[in-house]
């Protein structure tokens, strides 16, 4: 499928799959879903898998405690999304709608993830793993004439310091 085609499909799916969030728990994927996986893979070499993950949405306060650990004190807000690898699920922060390109962004994020599990992929570090998952939400982003630093004040200088191995 041609690049423009694909956008255009992304567009229309979200136009018509974009809904308020309603309440916390578990949510249905939205045909959105197929259209990110098909532009993550047809962009990004990432493998096309059959299973979709699960969506559900959690107050950020639990998304925090999933990411870092529940003694942790990092600001709930800085956590959005969080991919589970065994559960395969994505969890989205009860305020996400979907409504934005930056929001879309976020599933983008998590669906690199998704698609890394899918095919069993090992990588050196954590950090090795988010390198894919941040560069195809800035490509989204651009796509929105947006970037990580617009859109989530994530900079060149941390975005080399949060997919850098250090050991």
């Amino acid at each position: 499928m041609h690049f423009p085609a694909i956008l255009f499909a992304v567009a229309a799916l979200w136009l018509t799959a974009t809904a308020p969030a309603a309440a916390a728990g578990p949510r249905e994927a939205p045909p959105l879903l197929d259209a990110i996986t098909l532009w993550l893979t047809a962009n990004f070499d990432l493998p096309s898998v059959a299973e979709t993950p699960a969506l559900i949405t959690a107050p950020e306060a639990e998304l925090v405690a999933m990411r870092y650990g529940p003694r942790a004190t990092v600001e709930p807000g800085l956590v959005v999304a969080v991919y589970d690898d065994a559960g395969r699920t994505i969890y989205l922060s009860e305020s996400w709608t979907g409504q934005t390109p930056a929001e879309l962004s976020v599933l983008v994020h998590e669906m690199v993830h998704h698609l890394q599990a899918a095919a069993d992929m090992r990588f050196a570090c954590p950090g090795e793993r988010e390198a894919l998952a941040y560069h195809a939400q800035n490509v989204w982003l651009g796509l929105f004439g947006e970037s990580l630093e617009s859109a989530f004040g994530i900079d060149a200088a941390t975005l080399l310091v949060g997919t850098t191995c250090t050991h």
